[in-house]
């Protein structure tokens, strides 16, 4: 191949020559480079132009260093013609070549880049055209030339590294486009903007912008040289380990890096003015970031003002998520989507949404849903974020003692740290996320403080606008946050904290309830979860229904979910065993037991017969509805009264009044005055090892008493609930709802409720009420009458004369036989 001469001006006609692409080094013309080359491509590139093209190659820089291959589009346009002068093999495999450059060319990559063979190591060629950067003889480009010939002079007193021969030789050109291109390859720095230099054509411009640079290095030699100067000062002065500590700080104060206490203390100032916080509050924090900038970065002080002014400016002062436009037919079918059922929260959440569209400010509503585990208080609030569009947190607040958890601790203690509160809305970014405090009524206090007290102001919509935090000590406003919290019962709820709380009841679910949860949520739940597909398994709803009825006995859907999980296990090893994954497995009734075992509970817990002294009594617990059965024995004695069942105070208090009660209407029920004198009672709840307690046992007592007395049996398909006075009347009580939802789930025909409680009904569904006779009830005389055998107690003792109890126990009249 015959060698290419270049004379500087524009060739007429494209050339080709094999293309080497440079990482963070231009190529200028007149100047000469050794580069280390490693790349195959490279190798192979130079070796052609050795072999092939008189020593001649392109150079072009390449945009992304990174690129081991880069394509067209990631090499700049303009490039050096070079000619290769030395080129020398290393053991390592790499070459030293010396490249010297020859002149500018410029090309087009999208369309003058002949690419790489398929063959591995072989090499790009180009075809570009030489670029003319001659230029025309003015005064001011000699004056411009002079210029840079002095500061060259300065360069080489300031900067050692540049050898005095080279500043000797740049000395004396007189071409300012030759000058500008042999200062280049001494200043250090960037590659993008040597680039620029290297694409300016006029020479008295590119000498301009060199002379720019050369003045900037030239100020930038002289600080680094300044810096020096200075700490070798200090080092006589010092120990080798301060030397070193203050040359750090010297040159982080000449060029001001982050790791500059003053610097570092003028961005958090600058970071404090663009938080959106009250003058008061932005004044504390100022004050400070002055007293940082007094301490020594070493000192365990310094770090804790330096945690506090972190922890304050990362918190979202007033930075809110919009949702202004909240769609209500989209929140309404994301809450329908995610639980079956709870009309009422869903339609208190859709209400606050609806006024938050017509309002611009309103403050965030406290919410607490009560109801027995398993009924999805936690993942209603969890939805209730994803139909607002807000950042959802859950806290935790079971277990909880220390009052530090929710109000912070004071930042004299040692790794002192803000509350949940304001750890939360830290990590969310936004200061109006949904918040749930779960387990609301397991926190207890001790010694460090009552957790329950100090939520207090937290959920107070007319305090919690200037929350202080123990940590902060600053009025932070959590107005906007949307509080929910859950617990199974109130009880646990001191009632200040239960005042400043909207109450929603989420009731147990019945048993039709729970089928279409499991059908429309569980079932298909688990099949994903245990890698099975909707096909391969099929359960029935009378399957599903014994489930519920058999294996189950809970409010919530969470020991159902258990069990249809434990359907899917064993699915999944028939279909593995067989090495079908397309198994349809068939879930019956009657192939039920086979899968998950003998039944765990029976369905329907009354007595086969009517029992003397044996009553059906219905009882609240945080699982949901019970049927108790209270049964009473008497005995020959002296008139003790023995009370057994794990039985709590208030229902041994309840006992003792039933007695009390009778003993007042002795007269009435055919007794004698002194009848207690003559036996010993003992009154019984079954289910021993559970703890049983509260008031609403008191008419089933006295009823099964009354029973036991005079030798009439109780009706095996009646259940009662209702709280006893002294004087008969029934008092009203709690949870029936979910007390005739135990009696349904019994198969108890009549239910006896105080007539109080009659407005509760409207709560109950329909589906539970038609299938029982609810009857309202005001004195026990009504209870006696509608509960025992054969209805009126006095027309039973008289009709059937001397009743088989314990002797002398009825009176006179009431022992002899009756006339016909």
């Amino acid at each position: 191949m015959p060698t290419f001469g270049f004379d500087g001006k524009k060739s007429p006609d494209p050339m080709t020559l094999p293309m080497m692409s440079l990482r963070e080094v231009v190529m200028f013309p007149k100047s000469i480079v050794p580069l280390f080359v490693g790349r195959e491509a490279s190798i192979k590139a130079i070796e052609t132009a050795v072999a092939d093209y008189g020593k001649q190659i392109f150079l072009v820089t390449q945009k992304s260093p990174e690129k081991e291959h880069p394509e067209a589009g990631d090499l700049y346009r303009v490039g050096t013609v070079s000619k290769i002068l030395q080129m020398l093999r290393l053991p390592d495999g790499t070459i030293k070549v010396l490249f010297e450059g020859v002149s500018r060319a410029t090309w087009d990559p999208s369309v003058d880049m002949i690419p790489y063979a398929e063959e591995e190591g072989d090499y790009p060629k180009a075809r570009f055209h030489v670029l003319d950067d001659s230029g025309v003889d003015t005064a001011e480009g000699k004056a411009l030339i002079r210029a840079v010939q002095d500061s060259l002079e300065e360069f080489g007193k300031v900067n050692k590294k540049v050898a005095p021969e080279a500043i000797l030789a740049m000395s004396t050109i007189k071409d300012a486009g030759q000058l500008a291109d042999q200062i280049m390859p001494h200043l250090k720095i960037d590659f993008s903007r040597k680039q620029e230099i290297l694409e300016e054509l006029d020479p008295n411009r590119r000498l301009e912008r060199v002379y720019e640079l050369l003045l900037g290095e030239i100020e930038i030699v002289s600080i680094e040289k300044r810096v020096k100067g200075r700490v070798k000062d200090q080092m006589e002065k010092n120990q080798r380990e301060y030397y070193l500590n203050e040359q750090v700080k010297a040159i982080n104060k000449e060029m001001g890096r982050d790791d500059d206490p003053q610097a570092e203390a003028q961005e958090l100032e600058a970071q404090l003015d663009a938080k959106p916080m009250s003058q008061e509050n932005r004044e504390r924090v100022r004050k400070e970031i002055k007293k940082m900038r007094t301490m020594q970065s070493s000192s365990a002080e310094y770090t804790v003002v330096r945690n506090y002014i972190d922890w304050v400016l990362d918190l979202p002062w007033d930075n809110y998520k919009d949702d202004k436009d909240v769609d209500i037919a989209r929140a309404r079918a994301i809450l329908d989507e995610d639980h079956y059922g709870l009309e009422k929260p869903k339609e208190r959440i859709l209400e606050y949404l609806a006024v938050q569209t017509l309002v611009e400010t309103m403050k965030g509503p406290i919410l607490c849903f009560v109801g027995p585990p398993g009924v999805g208080k936690t993942s209603i609030a969890r939805s209730i974020a994803r139909s607002m569009d807000r950042e959802f947190l859950r806290l935790s607040l079971g277990g909880v003692r220390d009052e530090a958890e929710i109000r912070g601790h004071r930042r004299t203690y040692v790794g002192a740290m803000p509350g949940k509160i304001i750890q939360s809305l830290k990590r969310v970014k936004f200061n109006n996320p949904v918040i749930c405090l779960d387990e609301v009524d397991k926190m207890s206090a001790d010694f460090r403080g009552d957790p329950s007290a100090a939520l207090l102001e937290v959920l107070d919509p007319e305090q919690n606008y200037a929350f202080n935090d123990h940590y902060l000590d600053l009025d932070y406003d959590l107005s906007k946050v949307f509080f929910i919290t859950t617990a199974n019962s109130l009880e646990g709820i001191p009632l200040p904290l239960q005042d400043r709380m909207e109450i929603i009841r989420l009731p147990g679910y019945l048993e039709t309830e729970k089928v279409e949860i499991a059908k429309g949520f569980l079932v298909p739940k688990q099949i994903k979860q245990h890698g099975l597909k909707p096909e391969n398994l099929k359960i029935s709803d009378n399957a599903i229904l014994d489930v519920v009825r058999y294996y189950t006995k809970e409010a919530g859907v969470r020991n159902l979910e258990r069990e249809i999980a434990s359907i899917c296990r064993k699915s999944a090893m028939r279909i593995v065993e067989d090495h079908d994954r397309d198994k349809v497995i068939q879930i019956s009734k009657q192939s039920l037991q086979k899968i998950l075992g003998v039944t765990k509970y029976t369905y329907g817990e009354r007595e086969e017969e009517p029992q003397v002294g044996v009553c059906n009594g219905l009882a609240w617990t945080q699982l949901g509805g019970e049927m108790l059965l209270v049964e009473v024995v008497l005995m020959p004695g002296k008139g003790k009264v023995e009370i057994t069942g794990k039985l709590g105070d208030v229902m041994q208090e309840s006992a003792r009044a039933a007695v009390s009660y009778i003993r007042s209407r002795s007269d009435l029920l055919g007794l004698k005055p002194d009848f207690y004198k003559l036996i010993d009672i003992h009154i019984h709840v079954p289910d021993g090892a559970t703890p049983k307690d509260g008031p609403s046992a008191g008419v089933t007592l006295t009823t099964a008493l009354i029973s036991a007395l005079l030798n009439i049996p109780v009706r095996n398909d009646l259940a009662m609930t209702g709280e006893i006075t002294l004087r008969g009347r029934v008092l009203p009580i709690g949870g029936l709802r979910e007390k005739l939802l135990a009696a349904h789930r019994g198969l108890i025909k009549t239910v006896l409720i105080p007539a109080e409680n009659e407005k509760n009904l409207q709560d109950v569904p329909k589906d539970i009420l038609k299938d029982l006779e609810v009857i309202p009830v005001k004195t026990m005389d009504q209870v006696i009458d509608k509960a025992l055998e054969g209805g009126s107690r006095n027309v039973w003792v008289r009709n059937h004369g001397e009743a088989p109890v314990a002797a002398g126990l009825l009176k006179e009249e009431f022992r002899r036989p009756a006339r016909q």
